[in-house]
């Protein structure tokens, strides 16, 4: 297992912020992993799980304790199920899935990270999440020191959520395993209206995987959501805030302020969340509280391809982009009385 000291942690992110850990141990087995967890544990070390660094904001200051960079490798295919290493780089665990003519996780082509971390934030994009199809999710359990098997039902997947996420202390991702389908080379049905539009069919529909994933890939690109080290739309986390689940009493205070802000002919973006709770769009009210594309003068603007992403210009800290963040916050509480929740994990600041 490769050790280090006072080793910079911005290159591990796509962000590429943050300052550096006291110790980086980089683990490429589950054997290694459990070690250098339980020997945190152990010691009474803090300890700072690193996947892709997709979905995370370290601090200037940077981590004292131990970063643990998770790079395990493992695609197994057995028919239509898939057990992942949580290193697994999820794009190429997605292009394989679709050469292999299975559907179920294509239209989550182009999300960077590890399949590690696609059970904890409930991954989702494009009509898909993951939780459709995962029915098993191997862990180190902290608290009793054992390994364990988590079902689809133990993982307790809601919106951008899960058992993992409430209990951030507790579980490590070893393995995940999905269940896929095999359509004879077809997609899902495509339950995302963008891609249906983008690809000529109706919702519902099933295309070529090959067409999905080349659509998906190409409508995230077209927002910076494919990393590219020389565009920096996507030196970011992708989507920083999470699009909020209001009560219908709450909603229909949002479209009241609404109507007054932007005239009574205007109406929100709402999608059905559950009984009694509406779904709207973080983008949607980012750009209508004034923040639109490529705003900002310093070193972290909003992208100049998606009012969603917050990025950093080549030279940006974290605090700049933490200014940056808490100040479309409030814009949007101010204007609509809607409090916007980060998706990032923020390690040692906070907004």
């Amino acid at each position: 297992m490769q050790e280090l000291h006072d080793a910079p942690l911005a290159p591990l992110t796509t962000f590429r912020l943050g300052g550096p850990a006291t110790r980086l141990l980089t683990a490429t087995t589950d054997a290694e992993v459990i070690a250098a967890v339980r020997e945190a544990d152990d010691t009474g070390t803090p300890l700072l799980l690193i996947g892709g660094g997709s979905n995370l904001v370290i601090g200037d200051k940077g981590f004292d304790g131990t970063a643990l960079h998770i790079a395990t490798r493992g695609f197994r295919l057995d028919g239509t199920t898939l057990e992942l290493a949580a290193g697994e780089i999820w794009t190429d665990a997605v292009a394989r899935t679709v050469e292999a003519g299975l559907a179920g996780v294509e239209c989550l082509a182009g999300i960077p990270g590890s399949a590690g971390a696609t059970p904890i934030q409930n991954v989702g994009a494009y009509g898909q999440e993951v939780s459709a199809t995962i029915t098993e999710v191997t862990a180190y359990d902290r608290r009793s020191g054992e390994t364990v098997a988590l079902s689809n039902a133990d993982c307790a997947f809601s919106y951008r959520h899960s058992r993992f996420k409430a209990e951030p202390e507790r579980y490590v991702v070893l393995r995940v395993r999905f269940e896929l389908e095999n359509a004879d080379g077809l997609s899902a049905p495509l339950r995302y209206a963008e891609t249906a539009r983008a690809l000529g069919v109706e919702a519902g529909d099933r295309v070529p995987l090959t067409a999905a994933r080349e659509t998906v890939l190409r409508l995230r690109a077209g927002k910076g959501m494919v990393l590219d080290p020389e565009d920096h739309d996507t030196w970011s986390a992708g989507s920083f805030f999470t699009n909020p689940i209001l009560t219908d009493e709450e909603f229909a205070a949002f479209r009241s302020r609404v109507a007054g802000r932007l005239g009574a002919a205007v109406e929100p973006p709402a999608f059905p969340a559950g009984e009694g709770r509406v779904k709207t769009s973080a983008a949607w009210l980012i750009d209508k509280a004034g923040f639109t594309k490529g705003y900002g003068t310093g070193p972290a603007r909003i992208s100049t391809k998606h009012t969603l992403a917050l990025t950093n210009r080549g030279e940006a800290t974290t605090e700049d982009l933490l200014a940056l963040a808490r100040e479309v916050v409030a814009g949007v509480h101010e204007a609509f009385g809607v409090t916007l929740v980060n998706e990032p994990v923020t390690v040692g600041v906070a907004l």
